[in-house]
């Protein structure tokens, strides 16, 4: 991945949807430190939101700063944004990022999507969640085995950033040094 390649996907971390979800601060935290990340480095970053109607818009404000407008759909894949996917494509976006909830649900479909789309996809797995462990670990290794790239927050925002020495650097140093929310 770089800068000049990549964009990042937030799928659908939504108010009526985290609290079910396993780690769900850790979650929202490395999504903002992405999408911080994806700000400083001028990556696109696109967003949505499964049935915001019904499940509530995305969840923290910090999100919100970051993400020009939050796309509601039916799908549980992204591809139910032909919106989201073409303005991506449109920018000369051929890798994408996702993070978000859930694993196994709008995660793993719109990966699986974009992969058959001819797509490289990467999947940040500190920024993802489910409600039980055995969905998140499943679709993981299902992700995986379909031929996305599991990688971190931290190894994502080091390897969009390629170097050292430039003021970009210095603040996406900072967003890894920053300490991670409490555990419950």
């Amino acid at each position: 991945m770089s800068a000049g390649d990549t964009g990042l996907l937030v799928i659908d971390v939504q108010v009526k949807l985290l609290p079910a979800v396993a780690d769900s601060g850790r979650i929202v935290w490395n999504a903002r430190r992405l999408i911080d990340g994806a700000r400083i480095l001028g990556l696109p970053v696109a967003a949505t939101e499964q049935y915001p109607q019904g499940l509530g818009p995305t969840v923290v404000t910090a999100l919100l700063e970051g993400i020009d407008q939050a796309h509601a759909k039916l799908a549980f894949s992204c591809y139910g944004c032909p919106q989201v996917i073409e303005g991506l494509r449109a920018r000369g976006v051929g890798k994408l990022l996702l993070c978000g909830i859930e694993t196994h649900v709008s995660v793993q479909q719109s990966v699986l999507d974009l992969l058959a789309d001819g797509w490289r996809v990467y999947v940040a797995v500190d920024a993802v969640g489910a409600r039980h462990a055995i969905d998140h670990l499943t679709a993981l290794d299902r992700m995986d085995s379909a031929g996305a790239t599991l990688t971190t927050t931290e190894a994502a925002l080091f390897e969009w950033c390629q170097a050292a020495g430039t003021p970009q650097f210095r603040e996406i140093s900072r967003l890894v040094r920053e300490e991670p929310p409490a555990g419950p």
